[in-house]
């Protein structure tokens, strides 16, 4: 399992579809080389998912929502496919149970490869036919569902791997010495006002999904933001404080999970808040690098033990659509967030998903799609709250200012991390 540059591909909207379809397809498969047959069968918890699942899953929205309903005359390639490898829409029909998809050892990782290569020789000959103009939306949906299942591969795995009493390295020899220190935090004052936030409308506008839009405007209060996100040393400090263990500086359901669950420290540490679990295998504890795989009520505690709160999503995307979607993401060797530069702001992109204290709710006029897809992000606004900003696992290309990420609060194995907010006067 030598170290790679995981592939960068997320392709230009320019190119031809045929070359689009074949370049996201390609990414997952290079991605998934290195790892082994068992490493792809295995499911480590009901909210992960089997990488052969997901190699299957990916294919048959492709197969379900574009060859099905676009290509004339098209035979499915396995008419168990809807139950086997369908996530939750519900107007498909039943599916297998999702905490028991790593009990599907049949069809193996051998067939559902071919199953891909199938469904990529008829999507690619369909899109080769087709008029870049007559693309139905469901494309550039797959597209983007390709990549985030490429991202809930690289966290699943990681957590499988963890699970593990070996701590196996799928990149073992990769350089883990420790960086230098991160920069000073600051904080950047924002003034009150009225801005817009969600994605533009209208003919032309890049891809975005439903939950992004209408745009629309928001009053923001004065507030301030931390320049770079919560290091791994800051947080330390908060767990060696007693913070797991103050009940005054967590909300109710927050406590009650911390209780359940016995949490002491994040979750891929070593109980010595020396060593995290990486694809590197356990490595030390790097200070300077920003903390992740914490869930909204760790970082909801920590900002109250720092004086602090999260930021709102729309405090949020008013500066990060002030600044060009750059940062440490996929398209490097490295999944594992880097130390901040100096630049200020840092760390908006890339990195670690961020937090907010949104509650994951439409937007004003919000209007779910008719039909099947209809139900890819609207079902889902209630007990979740919304991240931002791309992690080191997400593909490039694949966030802008507008992009809301969700997961329910006690969710900790995404990488997910803390930048502080203040309000002012």
């Amino acid at each position: 399992m030598a170290a790679t540059a995981l592939p960068t591909a997320t392709p230009s909207t320019d190119d031809p579809l045929a070359t689009r379809y074949r370049r996201a397809r390609a990414a997952t498969v290079e991605f998934c080389a290195p790892l082994e047959p068992e490493d792809c069968v295995a499911q480590s918890m009901p909210d992960a998912s089997p990488v052969k699942w997901h190699l299957a899953h990916t294919t048959w929205f492709y197969e379900r929502f574009l060859l099905r309903e676009h290509v004339r005359g098209y035979v499915p390639f396995d008419a168990a496919a809807d139950y086997l490898w369908n996530s939750y829409y519900e107007s498909v029909g039943p599916r297998q149970p999702r905490p028991e998809r790593g009990l599907l050892t049949r069809p193996t990782l051998r067939e559902v490869y071919a199953y891909r290569e199938h469904i990529d020789a008829a999507m690619v000959r369909w899109l080769e036919r087709l008029d870049p103009d007559d693309a139905p939306p469901a494309l550039a949906l797959g597209l983007a569902h390709e990549e985030q299942h490429r991202e809930l591969i690289a966290t699943d795995v990681k957590h499988l791997l963890s699970r593990n009493p070996l701590h196996p390295a799928l990149r073992p020899g990769a350089a883990v010495a420790a960086t230098a220190s991160a920069p000073p935090s600051r904080w950047l004052e924002r003034s009150p006002g009225l801005v817009e936030v969600g994605a533009p409308a209208g003919a032309g506008r890049p891809f975005a999904f439903d939950n992004e839009g209408p745009r629309h405007p928001v009053w923001l209060t004065p507030h301030v933001l931390a320049s770079r996100l919560v290091t791994c040393g800051e947080y330390a400090e908060f767990v060696r404080d007693g913070g797991y263990r103050r009940p005054e500086l967590w909300l109710s359901d927050g406590w009650a999970t911390v209780v359940q669950q016995g949490w002491t420290r994040p979750l891929y540490w070593t109980e010595a808040l020396d060593r995290e679990f990486t694809f590197e295998g356990l490595v030390p504890i790097d200070p300077a690098r920003p903390v992740c795989h914490v869930s909204a009520y760790e970082a909801d505690a920590y900002v109250r033990w720092a004086v602090a709160r999260l930021p709102t999503e729309f405090e949020w995307e008013a500066l990060a659509s002030e600044v060009p979607v750059a940062g440490h993401f996929a398209d490097s060797a490295e999944l594992r967030p880097r130390v901040a530069s100096a630049g200020v702001p840092a760390q908006l992109y890339g990195d670690c998903w961020e937090w907010t204290s949104s509650a994951y709710s439409p937007y004003p006029g919000f209007r779910a799609d008719v039909g099947a897809l209809g139900e890819y992000n609207g079902k889902f606004m209630c007990n979740q709250l919304v991240l931002r900003g791309g992690s080191c696992a997400t593909p490039p290309g694949h966030v802008r200012a507008s992009y809301r990420n969700f997961f329910p609060p006690h969710a900790r194995w995404q990488y997910a991390g803390i930048r502080l907010a203040r309000d002012l006067g």
